[in-house]
Formats: C-alpha cells, structure tokens, sequence
C-alpha cells in the first residue's frame, strides 16, 4: 500500500494534461474495441482460433469484450485505472502472441504492442490528476 501510495504522489506531482489526453484515448481504443468484438463475432472467433486448444478457451472469448468495454469506459473517466489495466494485460499479451502463433499481421501487432506499452506505463503512472480517482481522493 505504501508503494502505491509513492507512486501516487510521483505520478500528481509530475502530472500533464497530454499524459491525461493519452490516457483517454487508451481508454476510448479499448471501449472502441470492446464494441467491435461484441458486433463481430466472426473477427472475434478468427483471432481466438490459435487459441482453440487452450484449456478455457470459451471463457477467453466471454472475457475479452467485456473487458475492453468496461475497463475502456473506466480508463477513460479515471477511475481505477491501474486495475483496469492490470485486467487488460492478458489479452494484450494474447493479441501480441495472435500475430505470431497465427497469420502475422503487421498492422495489429504494431498497435497491440504501442497499446501494451501504454497500458504498462499506465499501470506505473496511474490515472493522474484530471481523473475521478484523484477527485475523489481530494475529497477525503
């Protein structure tokens, strides 16, 4: 807790609103995401298909669209913003391995890795101070 505590402070001390800008933008490429995975099931199934052998595979399919469409609208707002990071990092790490397990895409993988990465420092730097999170923490 005291570790989260330091990096809060860190991340509010050095804090700037284009840090927030692209902090809203992950969150709208991940609501935007989520939504185009709940209307194409077929692109959905096509990308999971390297996956069909892994043990839960049906329940990586249930968890990928709610996740990038609610920790989307969570990223974007800034609340609990680590945590829905920290929710998206496996299937980050699940589109970036898609690109070589499966047909190599060049344009996804370029954009799953700048997404991954991103995500990461967000996870480090948290929601800043144009969020909900850091409101609702001025207000105790």
């Amino acid at each position: 807790m005291a570790l989260i505590k330091s990096l809060n402070k860190w991340a509010n001390a050095r804090t700037y609103l284009l840090l927030d800008l692209i902090r809203v933008m992950l969150g709208i490429i991940f609501f935007v995401k989520g939504i185009e995975f709940m209307t194409n099931f077929t692109e959905m199934e096509r990308m999971a298909r390297p996956f069909e052998g892994v043990p839960g595979g049906m329940f990586i399919l249930h968890y990928i669209a709610p996740a990038h469409f609610v920790g989307g609208i969570l990223i974007v707002v800034g609340l609990l913003t680590r945590w829905a990071c920290i929710a998206q990092l496996p299937i980050l790490l699940g589109a970036v391995l898609t690109n070589f397990l499966g047909e190599m895409d060049t344009n996804n993988l370029m954009l799953a890795i700048i997404v991954l990465l991103a995500t990461l420092f967000f996870i480090v730097y948290g929601s800043g101070k144009h969020s909900v999170d850091y409101y609702l923490k001025m207000q105790q």
